[in-house]
């Protein structure tokens, strides 16, 4: 019998050390696949209008009922929950360059500090998304939602906050470069974490007056950029 558990436990070891690897490669863009086809299959369906506000980055945008916030205007949401900055930069060439933007609007950093990355790397990956997105579309205004605080990543804070005010000393200094600040309305004056009221259940996701407010501070952003253009 021994000499024919050798084999067994040698496959046995081979897939114990070939699983994290199978685990790992699910968690890498190419798990974004399916909603790239999603989006091809939208804008085949339908033609994406011209000179549309560009909503790009994760589950805030997602989530975000950009047609509610923004009747009068033409949208287009490009957001993947669960994605990072490295995932849009990644998927770049299928989420920017194809259409005809006004002005790109991205909320992501949230998901990157969650899954272990530091404020700093962030903060590059802020850089290179802007880069490609100023040489795809120059003179087209890219407004960077700030990392919001909620109630279930509170413990994170600070290192999303470190993130809020690079991202922010950014605008000025690099081309077509906007910042909308929705962490300042979110935050209580007297100090902690936001309040239940802007979030659904979760802590996490916000709440359709969330999502009112946040539009107040991102059309405030538009207006401030499409005066200097």
């Amino acid at each position: 019998m021994k000499p024919l558990l050798l084999p067994l436990l040698s496959v046995s070891l081979l897939f114990g050390q070939m699983m994290p690897v199978a685990a790992d490669e699910a968690k890498g863009p190419e798990r974004w696949l399916k909603d790239m086809a999603a989006f091809d299959k939208r804008d085949a369906e339908t033609t994406p209008p011209k000179e549309a506000l560009l909503f790009v980055g994760s589950s805030s945008i997602r989530r975000w009922d950009l047609e509610t916030s923004w009747p009068d205007d033409a949208t287009i949401n490009n957001g993947f929950g669960g994605s990072t900055l490295a995932d849009s930069i990644t998927h770049f060439g299928r989420l920017i360059p194809p259409y005809d933007a006004r002005a790109i609007i991205v909320y992501a950093g949230d998901n990157d500090i969650k899954t272990g990355r530091s404020a700093g790397e962030v903060i590059a990956d802020v850089k290179a998304l802007h880069s490609l997105i100023v040489a795809a579309k120059p003179g087209v205004p890219v407004i960077f939602i700030g990392i919001k605080p909620s109630i279930s990543r509170w413990s994170l804070w600070p290192e999303m906050k470190k993130v809020n005010e690079a991202v922010a000393a950014l605008e000025g200094t690099l081309a077509d470069f906007h910042y909308a600040d929705v962490a300042a309305i979110m935050l209580p004056t007297g100090g902690g974490a936001p309040g239940a009221e802007w979030f659904k259940k979760d802590g996490l996701h916000l709440s359709p007056d969330g999502y009112a407010k946040w539009t107040a501070v991102v059309n405030e952003a538009l207006m401030k950029a499409e005066d200097r253009k």
